[in-house]
């Protein structure tokens, strides 16, 4: 490829403009008063004769033909794959006679409770139609995803609070409230796969290059399974029949404590793509794997008979934390560039 270098001219008072290669002109068959698309990809533009611009990437309908034998779950699977693989609308098709009310019910309950901005449009006894209502600017990536972690970070502080008191009541609604986390890991993963494909799409939901798509789709795996984690916990709390003794609650309450602590402070991090910061939650997590084992020993010795479910917990606040150091470490590798100047 050969690369000229041209000079920006101002022309009037507000207008900007850099000549055309007279060769690539001639190549493509331009002429004057042809049109150009311009795209900005990053910090370049990409310029291309508008005969030649590709549409935005759209995969359009997706048709699911389900039998009535087919499992709820087998149909819910293959609804979220269209949903997240960017198929708008979504038909379900039954292959004879109707769709069971079962399959109907399922379905409706997937679109309310799983899939962020989807609306059932039609619901005949042969088919449903879904129809994904909200646009890629409405809700940007960034926007999303700190909604993911604000339902994520409370998922922990509520589990730890039931905890406490032994409240089941909230430990159900820890549990019920995981399904919001799943709505939103949906939707960003579904922009995500639409916006590797479309750069006017990267660009409309707050992203500016592939690397960040990449880092985004990690860092919602990461969140998903810390509010995975938060609900194993209030599972074990529903089932207590009675709370640990004080030294070992104290113990776990500690744990907890510094997961959520660390948890903050790595989504600040990267938030603020702050170098810094994401190395004192590496280096914090590392140092406290020690301290953590002791307790550990401490907290299983004086469980008693809860030994076993105080193990889970132990394990998924561990967990927590790890995961809070992988989301640091994405951080380190997106704002490298802030030691390599300093």
């Amino acid at each position: 490829m050969v690369e000229e270098v041209r000079k920006i001219q101002l022309t009037g008072r507000s207008t900007f403009i850099v000549s055309l290669p007279k060769k690539w002109v001639i190549s493509m068959g331009l002429r004057a008063g042809d049109q150009l698309v311009i795209a900005q990809e990053g910090p370049s533009l990409v310029i291309t004769p508008k005969g030649l611009a590709r549409p935005r990437a759209s995969l359009g309908e997706a048709v699911l033909r389900i039998s009535e034998n087919d499992a709820s779950g087998k149909i819910v699977r293959a609804i979220i794959a269209a949903y997240l693989n960017g198929y708008d609308p979504i038909r379900v098709v039954a292959a004879e006679g109707q769709i069971k009310p079962l399959h109907r019910n399922v379905i409706r309950d997937l679109a309310r409770k799983k899939l962020v901005g989807v609306e059932i449009l039609s619901d005949t006894h042969h088919e449903m139609t879904l129809k994904v209502l909200v646009g890629y600017a409405e809700l940007p990536v960034h926007d999303a995803f700190r909604r993911l972690y604000l339902i994520t970070s409370s998922l922990l502080e509520n589990v730890l609070k039931a905890l406490t008191t032994l409240d089941r009541e909230l430990a159900n609604n820890v549990i019920e409230l995981d399904d919001e986390v799943d709505r939103m890991s949906f939707y960003i993963i579904r922009q995500l796969k639409v916006a590797v494909q479309d750069n006017k799409v990267m660009q409309e939901i707050g992203l500016s290059n592939p690397r960040e798509i990449l880092a985004y789709r990690v860092l919602v795996k990461f969140i998903e399974r810390i509010a995975d984690h938060s609900a194993k916990i209030a599972e074990v709390v529903r089932s207590l029949k009675a709370k640990p003794d004080e030294s070992t609650l104290r113990g776990l309450l500690e744990m907890g404590s510094f997961a959520k602590t660390v948890l903050e402070a790595s989504v600040k991090a990267f938030f603020k793509r702050d170098y810094r910061l994401a190395e004192e939650v590496v280096s914090k997590v590392k140092e406290a794997i020690a301290k953590e084992a002791s307790l550990i020993k401490e907290v299983a010795h004086k469980a008693g008979d809860l030994s076993a479910d105080v193990a889970l917990i132990v394990e998924s606040l561990k967990r927590i934390s790890d995961y809070s150091s992988d989301i640091a470490e994405i951080v380190l590798n997106l704002s490298i560039e802030q030691m390599l100047q300093s």
